[in-house]
């Protein structure tokens, strides 16, 4: 049995005891629209204008899909996550040994790629739970840093030059018609995470995340499952990011851990969040930012990027470290954000 509710802001439908809420001012979704309908027109453009930078966007795409869940481990568990491109690695190598040595395709990899982000989510779940503070930060730290050691140990991974002759996920004779349809294809898993991730802030759920990272005492006081949250926060987005690896390997057609797997990475992650600001779209925002200073540097400055790189992204950290590019915009916005009153005589 299904009743439909009209609440002031909002539609309201309960179907079997199950509630969803949408909401039908405009000032809650006219930003989101905006925002979706100019990423989706950004590669079009770019397609007929500039298709060089389409490779840009499509990596700007894909660095909020590691960032939003870090965000969510972040707020499950009460820890920060420094070495997210540990999964990045899983699910990489997951899809490109499966492809060369056994010539799976990439739907079969994709599910291949998220079981092993599942399995080794479970497996180092329990960090959660017996380390904390600065000792979680140092262990997940090193995760990544033990894999790419691992990675030249073991000939399978070719740690020197990394696994290649990985099948594309588009393959056209047309090299742009490729870039355009992994540009849409990143773009599709970006919202799809963004989705996710909202919803996910929005639920129930979230409150008994929101509890945790506040104060786990009073949380267990409040009767929340405190060892089932963070094992589940940190499980989910292990998935999510693997399934990020799994999508460089078929996009490059080669996965190397030496391209992922060090600190460099980690730091564009890190600038992504830190710059965007707070705020779901704010990581987008970051995201795009991050690869596009990346870029122009790699194009102006040759041989001196991987210096200033790191320099520039420091000194952004310095300056955007309070409330990054989507703060700054609400200071001179505040109106669309808060509520205000005229009093007239």
């Amino acid at each position: 049995m299904s009743i439909i509710e009209w609440e002031r802001d909002r539609i309201v439908l309960r179907l079997f005891g199950v509630k969803w809420d949408w909401a039908i001012e405009p000032r809650y979704w006219r930003p989101h629209i905006i925002g979706i309908g100019i990423l989706v027109l950004t590669p079009i453009i770019l397609y007929f204008v500039y298709p060089a930078l389409l490779a840009t966007f499509i990596e700007g795409s894909l660095l909020p899909c590691i960032v939003l869940p870090v965000i969510l481990m972040l707020i499950g568990t009460g820890r920060f996550n420094f070495g997210p491109q540990f999964f990045v690695g899983v699910g990489g190598f997951t899809a490109g040994l499966l492809s060369i040595h056994f010539g799976l395709g990439p739907g079969i990899t994709l599910i291949a790629a998220a079981a092993a982000g599942l399995v080794t989510g479970l497996i180092f779940s329990p960090l959660t739970l017996l380390a904390g503070g600065i000792y979680f930060a140092l262990l997940t730290l090193l995760l990544p840093l033990i894999f790419l050691e691992v990675t030249f140990v073991f000939e399978i991974f070719k740690g020197d030059t990394g696994l290649s002759g990985i099948p594309f996920l588009f393959n056209f004779p047309n090299f742009t018609l490729n870039q355009l349809l992994y540009a849409f294809a990143a773009l599709a898993l970006m919202l799809i995470y963004l989705a996710i991730t909202d919803r996910l802030l929005r639920s129930r759920y979230a409150l008994q995340m929101a509890a945790i990272n506040d104060d786990e005492e009073v949380a267990n006081g409040l009767g929340v499952n405190i060892s089932r949250i963070k094992i589940l926060s940190f499980i989910g987005p292990a998935v999510m990011i693997s399934i990020v690896g799994w999508f460089y390997a078929h996009y490059f057609g080669a996965f190397s851990g030496i391209t992922y797997l060090p600190m460099t990475f980690m730091m564009k992650v890190f600038m992504a969040l830190v710059i965007g600001g707070r705020g779901a779209w704010a990581i987008v925002l970051g995201g795009y930012v991050v690869t596009l200073i990346e870029v122009l540097l790699i194009r102006f400055a040759g041989d001196w990027s991987p210096i200033l790189f790191p320099i520039i992204m420091l000194t952004l950290l310095l300056i955007f470290r309070e409330e990054g590019l989507f703060g700054l915009y609400r200071k001179r916005h505040y109106r669309d954000y808060k509520p205000h009153f005229k009093i007239t005589k």
